[in-house]
Formats: structure tokens, sequence, C-alpha cells
């Protein structure tokens, strides 16, 4: 399984940027699709996260600001991110939990990361 993101890159700030994160390889199914952070000098935090059926969770800091939606055909997760502030500049990871196997068993289940890919937010 391998997860590949895109989308980063350098914006001033209050522009906008969209995140994809696409999974591929042997996938069953996708659980819950996240977006992850790591500023320098700073522990990773969870963005926003997105359940198979819908439900969605965001920091704090990005509410109103970011939306996260996914398309379950394309095994994709994407991060709209708008009205973007120079404390938003990291590094974004995407985590899947997927299952390999052959059916929702938790026995088939794991997180799988993606790369990352740099927004930088300049002021």
């Amino acid at each position: 399984v391998h997860l590949q993101a895109s989308g980063g890159g350098l914006v001033q700030a209050g522009g906008s940027l969209r995140l994809s994160c696409v999974a591929s390889g042997r996938i069953f199914g996708i659980n819950d699709m996240g977006w992850y952070r790591q500023a320098p000098g700073k522990q990773r935090e969870l963005v926003a996260a997105i359940t198979r059926g819908g439900t969605t969770n965001y920091a704090d800091s990005v509410k109103g600001r970011f939306f996260i939606s996914r398309d379950n055909a394309k095994n994709t997760v994407y991060l709209q991110m708008n009205s973007l502030k120079p404390e938003d500049t990291a590094v974004y990871y995407c985590k899947f939990y997927i299952f390999i196997g052959t059916s929702y068993s938790p026995l088939d289940g794991m997180d799988y990361w993606g790369k990352g890919t740099l927004v930088t937010v300049s002021s």
C-alpha cells in the first residue's frame, strides 16, 4: 500500500491551497482518513479527519478555514485550506486506516502514512 500526497506549495497569507492524498495497492477498504501536520520544532498534530461515513473532525485552529472531504471510489482524501496563515506552515501528512484483507476485520487493518507535502505560508 502506498499513499501519495500532493498539492503543497508556497502561498501568501490569506490564500488557499488544496491538498490531495491517494492510496494505491492492495486495498479492501478504508476507514478513517486524516491530515496531520508538523511544523519545525513541534510535534505532529491532527488537522482534520473524516470517517468512512463522512463524519468530520477538525483542530480548533483550523475550524471554519479548512475543509476535509473524501472520494471513496478513488481512495482519495482532500483538504481545502482557505484563509491560510503563516502559522499553518508545516509539512502535511495524510494517514489512512486501511484494510488489506478480505473483510473489515481489525486483524486486517492498520494505519498507513503518506510522505508529506510542504505548505509554506508567507506573511
